[in-house]
């Protein structure tokens, strides 16, 4: 999955696609086209910036962010569409446009996100989250995080379940730095087997991030090494998917990786 941001303040590449403040549409079609060619199958879009501390943008600079993005690499690229949105809004417009997953950092917790999400009959992405971008990195706590993250993640399935989402439907992420210490990062990261017994594909983002810069002291332009170390550990634990902001690169240590995971180089 490769990481299209749409925003101007996103942490890692925010503005990248802005001209003198605006948007720049054909800028991000080429950037997502480009991230196809070295191997992406997945695009995520994302309009709002959720790294630590972002306040929250209106709905309707949300809508006109994402929609003609979705809308243009759909009709342009042969890839799957995903949309990083927490609003129902959101939601329903961009399933009309023709995105294929919905990617929620929020679990589909927002009033009426459960509803729409059930009426897309679109796969989900439901993220683990403690607290709100705004607040999470104020001195997060657990009992043990891999079982409040598990048991979170649990009840959302059945939330879902309720409204008529089918469990087949639903891809599970931990949440790597939403709402967690460097320590908690890494024991989810060693441990990402107590989450594979909930029976859902997990999606795994951990590229670029300050858990990184924890370890290694790295600035986010120089963390690639430290990414395509967490997408290895990953992978070699049955992780499905990788959101990523260097697609090259790591698809060759997600081929690798799964070549001695699976004692065979597989097809092409």
């Amino acid at each position: 999955m490769g990481i299209l941001n749409v925003t101007p303040d996103s942490f890692s590449d925010g503005g990248k696609l802005y001209e003198s403040s605006q948007l720049s549409l054909d800028q991000a079609v080429r950037r997502a086209a480009a991230m196809v060619s070295e191997g992406a199958t997945i695009i995520d879009v994302g309009g709002e910036s959720t790294r630590p501390g972002a306040a929250p943008v209106s709905l309707e600079e949300e809508m006109a962010r994402v929609i003609p993005v979705v809308e243009r690499l759909n009709s342009e690229l042969d890839v799957v569409v995903s949309v990083d949105t927490s609003s129902p809004e959101v939601i329903r417009e961009a399933a009309k446009v023709g995105a294929g997953l919905i990617n929620d950092v929020r679990a589909l917790g927002k009033p009426g996100a459960l509803e729409a999400a059930a009426a897309t009959d679109l796969p989900i992405c439901l993220m683990h989250m403690q607290g709100s971008p705004a607040t999470m990195q104020d001195a997060p706590t657990y009992d043990d995080v891999l079982d409040d993250v598990a048991a979170f993640l649990k009840q959302r399935v059945k939330d879902c379940e309720a409204v008529g989402i089918q469990k087949e439907r639903l891809i599970l992420d931990p949440g790597f730095g939403f709402g967690k210490t460097i320590e908690h990062n890494l024991r989810l990261l060693n441990n990402l087997d107590a989450l594979h017994a909930l029976g859902l594909p997990l999606l795994i983002g951990t590229s670029r991030k300050s858990m990184i810069d924890h370890v290694l002291h790295r600035p986010v332009d120089q963390r690639l090494a430290g990414s395509l170390a967490t997408v290895a550990i990953s992978v070699m634990q049955g992780a499905q998917i990788i959101r990523v902001h260097d697609v090259a690169e790591t698809v060759d240590v997600v081929r690798m990786t799964e070549a001695v995971r699976n004692e065979s180089i597989g097809e092409d």
